[in-house]
């Protein structure tokens, strides 16, 4: 019987020797290639950037068996979506990715830097390495004949960092189509794979109050903001009152001078949730609070800014992750399985009931700051193990030994 991969290619067994030989080869490209994307100013709020950015990640797919379309957009950045051909084949694996930082464009955090251990520059780990350790990873599988078997699709979108809110519709779309799914947000220094995420509720509540002179009002003062910061006291301590459920003010503002009685305050707030029932206990006191709160006098409103769903650890993401694991150890490479309080594009992939994982990018961090860093080995070996997985997953999906229990299925 032969060895060989019966998709092409070298012999399974040989597989991680060869694409270790081939991406040790492209140590120097694949760091040029993340130079060029660092340098490219890519927050979210800068369109000419991120589109600029999507037309270099557009340039690097350039020569894979790849039908690539880039998505025009008014208000955000440029998208980009690559899919192996025949793109209509379904079911398919789909591939996430953001193209967008929080770095604005004349953030004092900017540039590249690099020393003998890592990369360091603006969105180098946050993620435009996930993006090079995916164009590798897809070359890698080309240079060894086995692209063209696997019915990649990889949506990268603009506005991940602001949460989606045009690319969560186009990704439930692709999910519908999709088998599985690999999202490449970084990975921590453990090099953890993560198999579950929070939810994120995002709101913004409003308190109104009765302006006037600071020097005249004494008695009756109905300020706005002294009302919201009673609030803001009461909803901090909701932390650790429910398992697993965070709140989060963090922005604050009101007022016109320092010498007047503001009339009206906002706050921002972020809670985080790991199950429906941290969220439920939210509300709950939220609405409490308004009520009595309103009993007493205070004018306060709450409008939904954003909803996350949460990335529950289900079986079939663990089955993945089991998959990532075995190729990890055929490596050499040391991972372990997380669940993070942190959301990102894989919560609204799973919320179409589509078995994904996370943190398939490069180690790394500090993100979201300056001094935010990539691990310079961790490149190469990252892009290895996505192109293993990738690869391995599809062939024990195909043989129907992935998901013995369905493609869905419930958290444990």
């Amino acid at each position: 019987m032969s060895s060989r991969n019966p998709q092409g290619g070298a012999p399974p067994d040989t597989l991680p020797a060869a694409l270790t030989a081939y991406l040790a080869g492209q140590q120097e490209a694949m760091r040029e290639a993340l130079r060029r994307l660092v340098l490219i100013p890519s927050g979210t709020g800068h369109k000419p950037g991120v589109d600029a950015l999507c037309r270099e990640v557009y340039a690097l797919l350039a020569g894979l068996p790849l039908e690539r379309r880039i998505l025009p957009q008014e208000r955000y950045g440029d998208m980009l979506i690559a899919a192996v051909r025949p793109a209509e084949r379904a079911p398919r694996i789909l591939l996430a990715g953001h193209m967008d930082t929080i770095f604005p464009a004349d953030s004092p955090f900017s540039g590249w830097q690099e020393d003998e251990r890592n990369f360091y520059g603006p969105g180098v780990v946050d993620m435009k390495g996930g993006i090079v350790a995916g164009v590798f990873a897809l070359r890698a599988l080309d240079r060894l004949g086995l692209l063209s078997g696997l019915p990649v699709t990889w949506l990268l979108n603009s506005e991940e960092e602001i949460g989606s809110p045009v690319s969560r519709g186009l990704y439930a779309e692709e999910a519908k189509r999709s088998a599985m799914a690999f999202v490449l947000e970084p990975t921590g220094t453990r090099g953890e794979v993560t198999t579950g995420r929070k939810g994120r509720l995002g709101m913004k509540i409003f308190s109104r109050g009765q302006g006037g002179h600071a020097a005249m009002v004494v008695e009756g003062k109905k300020s706005a903001i002294l009302d919201l910061a009673r609030v803001i006291v009461e909803l901090e301590g909701l932390n650790g009152a429910f398992p697993a459920v965070s709140v989060n003010v963090g922005q604050m503002a009101g007022g016109i001078t320092p010498n007047s009685v503001a009339a009206e305050a906002w706050a921002t707030i972020d809670v985080r949730s790991a199950n429906a029932e941290g969220f439920a206990f939210f509300r709950a006191r939220l609405e409490e609070l308004l009520v009595r709160r309103g009993r007493e006098g205070m004018e306060l409103q709450v409008e939904a800014v954003t909803e996350v769903p949460v990335m529950a650890a289900t079986k079939q993401n663990r089955a993945l992750y089991a998959v990532i694991s075995r190729e990890a150890a055929r490596l050499g490479i040391s991972i372990v399985e997380q669940f993070r309080s942190g959301a990102s594009d894989a919560n609204f992939i799973a919320a179409a009931g589509v078995p994904v994982v996370d943190s398939l990018g490069p180690i790394g961090g500090h993100g979201h700051s300056d001094r935010e860093y990539l691990l310079r080995e961790s490149l190469t070996q990252r892009s290895a193990l996505l192109a293993l997985s990738l690869l391995a997953a599809w062939q024990r999906y195909e043989a129907g030994t992935l998901f013995p229990g369905g493609s869905s299925g419930t958290a444990e």
